[in-house]
């Protein structure tokens, strides 16, 4: 069920236009667009949606907007996954499953694998991700992400979070972690990842799902079209011992059981472990200031203090997904552009510029194109709406999402 957006526009006569503010550090171009948004219609107590668009050079772009209050009593926003790290489910199926009042699309993924024949697509998201606390993953190597160009400057680790108080922020998740035995320390450089590091040793638990782990080893930390690495060490451990030993990747974890895997200088460390060797496994993702957070999905920074990133792309235009951040943290705002026919979408700096003209002071560029998807719930309890217009005329199944609770 959805929407179009001549049916809202008619219903939602009366519209709100200003110009939109440039971003501090914008090009000249995003000063002249001009945003008009339809009446905000609430949702449930702190949530609110509407239509609006932005006129750039190119032509007018349609979006959709959710505005979160996260003072709101009852009102929390979580990461929401299809039950595993490696899976992908349409954001109307994952805001379904969970009850949310509303989503939009979360980080970039592993979404086709071209360069190494053979080797499957996990679906596994790119960067950091934490849901309900617990820290399902971490990034990917800079020269493995998936998305558009990242400013100088930005960290595959960087996330948009929401902790413990209640308030959203911009943080940088980083793995600490290893496995102890007697033949010594390995730290770890990777968790439930599609990509790791070279000469590193990642962890997989059952999060991570049926997907197989071939492509864990594949490219490099610069160039995701690199060979995939020929010296591999797999070592599965349940109950604190070394149960079964590979020298290729597996698929899924057990449960009770992590995996190590190994690549390069990370395979010859892991070779001196044998079946029955005892082995202690821990890691977390830890933030900068050291909180921990509730929710976290991938997503680079566009928008910094108010002031557009510098080097944020300017140039080249796409259906975006964005999440803004204002009000010192507690307030959320969502978007999701149509991928209509026709659509001229915005640049990376146009985005910014956008946020900003929000009400944001702060705000991510996530997964865009063909995975941009906003949707809300229809009032008493009603089925969930895709409210934008999908590019490929139909939902893309995700990785992730931001889903918008207003339960008790």
């Amino acid at each position: 069920m959805r929407r179009r957006w001549g049916a809202v526009h008619t219903a939602l006569a009366a519209l709100a236009v200003w110009s939109l503010p440039a971003a501090v550090g914008s090009p000249p171009a995003s000063a002249a667009a001009t945003l008009t948004t339809a009446p905000f219609v609430r949702q449930a107590p702190g949530v609110t949606y509407t239509t609006f668009q932005v006129a750039v050079e190119r032509g007018t772009a349609h979006g959709h907007l959710l505005t979160v209050d996260l003072r709101a009593p009852r009102v929390s926003v979580d990461l929401l996954y299809p039950g595993a790290v490696g899976a992908r489910a349409p954001v109307s199926a994952l805001a379904a499953a969970r009850g949310a009042t509303a989503a939009v699309n979360g980080d970039f993924f592993h979404f086709i694998e071209t360069q190494h024949p053979g080797v499957p697509a996990t679906g596994a998201p790119s960067g950091p991700a934490v849901a309900a606390g617990l820290g399902l993953k971490a990034a990917v190597p800079a020269g493995q992400r998936f998305g558009p160009a990242p400013p100088p400057g930005a960290s595959p680790e960087d996330v948009l979070g929401i902790g413990y108080d209640r308030r959203a922020r911009l943080d940088r998740l980083t793995l600490h972690g290893a496995a102890v035995s007697g033949h010594g320390t390995l730290p770890l450089s990777g968790l439930n990842q599609y990509a790791l590091p070279v000469d590193g040793i990642g962890a997989y638990t059952p999060r991570w799902g049926p997907a197989a782990r071939a492509r864990a080893v594949c490219g490099t930390d610069t160039d995701r079209a690199a060979p995939c690495a020929t010296r591999v060490r797999e070592v599965a451990v349940a109950h604190g011992r070394v149960a079964a030993v590979a020298d290729r990747p597996g698929a899924g974890v057990p449960p009770g059981t992590e995996v190590l895997l190994g690549r390069e200088e990370g395979a010859r460390r892991l070779a001196a472990l044998r079946p029955g060797d005892p082995v202690r496994i821990g890691h977390r993702l830890t933030g900068r200031d050291g909180a921990p957070l509730r929710c976290a999905v991938g997503g680079f920074a566009v928008l910094r203090d108010g002031r557009t990133v510098p080097g944020t792309d300017p140039g080249t235009p796409a259906v975006r997904t964005g999440a803004g951040i204002g009000d010192g943290g507690r307030t959320l705002y969502l978007l999701a552009l149509d991928g209509t026919p026709g659509e001229p979408g915005l640049t990376l700096a146009e985005l910014a510029t956008l946020l900003r003209g929000l009400g944001a002071r702060d705000g991510v560029d996530l997964d865009g194109g063909g995975s941009s998807t906003l949707v809300t719930r229809a009032p008493h309890g009603g089925q969930v709406v895709v409210r934008n217009h999908p590019s490929g005329g139909a939902e893309r199944p995700v990785p992730n999402a931001l889903g918008v609770f207003t339960g008790g």
